[in-house]
């Protein structure tokens, strides 16, 4: 299927953000303090259902530092799946487990996952967790599975070239001990399908001044009066990260070059992970008071814990929050009115300054989130379209063992 990507030949996204500015809050009213980037995409299908994009930005500078946080585990996502089919070992899967050996001092054996239906870790159920809540550990198992050489080469070569994913999430370990990733194993009932060692990465990054903060708490908490340095943490600019999710959603869109090496199966394995909401999962079974249906949708669902999603939205993305952080990149999709767009926006809610005290994420960075992405949808459905879209592909079964899954799901009975 081609495609066709158009330049941004105006400044709607300036104009229609200042006339709801009294809507965006104190994000918009300054957003030099709150490091305010978006990127939105209107999508137009033709006759043939294609898309055609055209792309708006606000604000965007890859020159500006943000902690990325936990949207960098959706390129870990794809990444280790391509590395499964490349690996193009006979009866290897994403569902084969694999067991992953400790390393002294950062990590420790995974040899059982009792979250998962037959008690054992897979890439699969991995990535599940990562895209239903953004578990830490299951990401890193994929960093060290991948490796942090190879995934920094693999997004270089796809045309990624601000990214830097340096280390784990969710742990504070020095640079030197995130080069080191654990051996593992892939069995399939106690067949070795495919050992890898211990690796060590001599990748050289190309050097940064990045900072964040007026002062911060070192891992002893004590508060340290300067800007916190990240400049050995991870990096992935909001464009980028915009244009990483469009190329798992329209892989059509993106050269073969520059393309995920991923089977039909595995996209519709990632939209079913990406969109699929906590309480629809029978493994793990969340608790739905802690991971509500919003629990990881921020734009356009502000993450609100009362809220319930109506059953005709899906939205694929995801977000991270981190350091007073606090990203989502987003494709939304309403089946009622056929109408799909895409946007990305990373927000800075650290009022004091302080990095490692307290952070604005629910009083400000997600209600701004929220009405960004509820501005965007209303414009969305009032929007003329020559072609209305097809947006079957997307609408997937999202039922897991119904007998005990606390929410039936209705999605996929939508016409």
């Amino acid at each position: 299927m081609q495609t066709r990507r158009y330049p941004a030949t105006d400044n709607f996204l300036d104009t229609f953000l200042n006339a709801h500015a009294a809507m965006l809050g104190p994000v918009f009213a300054d957003p030099d303090a709150y490091h305010l980037q978006i990127m939105y995409t209107r999508i137009d299908r033709d006759a043939q259902n294609r898309p055609h994009f055209r792309d708006y930005r606000y604000r965007v500078d890859a020159g500006r530092y943000f902690y990325p946080a936990s949207t960098v585990k959706l390129a870990g996502a794809a990444l280790a799946l391509e590395k499964l089919n490349d690996l193009h070992i006979e009866g290897l899967s994403r569902n084969t487990p694999m067991f992953s050996d400790s390393l002294a001092g950062i990590t420790p054996a995974v040899q059982r996952d009792t979250t998962a239906p037959n008690g054992l870790p897979s890439i699969a159920h991995y990535i599940k967790k990562i895209l239903l809540v953004s578990d830490n550990d299951a990401f890193n198992r994929l960093y060290e599975f991948l490796g942090q050489e190879e995934i920094n080469q693999r997004l270089r070569q796809k045309g990624f070239r601000g990214a830097q994913i340096r280390h784990r999430t969710g742990m504070w370990l020095e640079a030197e001990k995130e080069r080191h990733t654990n051996a593992v194993r892939f069995e399939d009932q106690g067949r070795v399908l495919y050992t890898q060692p211990p690796r060590y990465s001599r990748l050289t990054f190309s050097p940064r001044h990045d900072s964040a903060g007026k002062a911060y708490y070192n891992r002893r908490r004590e508060l340290v009066n300067r800007p916190m340095d990240f400049s050995e943490r991870n990096r992935l600019p909001l464009e980028e990260a915009h244009r990483l999710l469009r190329s798992i959603i329209f892989p059509e869109s993106v050269t073969k070059e520059r393309r995920f090496r991923l089977t039909d199966d595995d996209y519709e394995f990632l939209y079913r992970c990406m969109s699929q909401l906590p309480a629809e999962a029978a493994y793990p079974a969340y608790d739905t008071a802690e991971f509500y249906p919003a629990y990881v949708k921020f734009l356009l669902f502000g993450g609100d814990r009362h809220l319930q999603i109506p059953p005709g939205i899906r939205i694929f993305n995801k977000p991270g929050w981190a350091y007073g952080f606090l990203t989502d990149v987003a494709y939304i999709a309403d089946f009622a009115n056929q109408v799909e767009f895409m946007v990305s926006a990373t927000v800075y809610v650290n009022k004091d300054g302080i990095i490692g005290e307290r952070y604005n994420y629910n009083d400000i960075g997600k209600p701004f989130m929220k009405t960004l992405g509820k501005l965007l949808y209303e414009y969305e459905l009032q929007r003329k379209r020559q072609h209305r879209p097809d947006l079957s592909r997307f609408k997937l079964i999202y039922t897991e063992e119904p007998s005990t899954n606390k929410l039936a799901n209705t999605y996929n009975q939508i016409k």
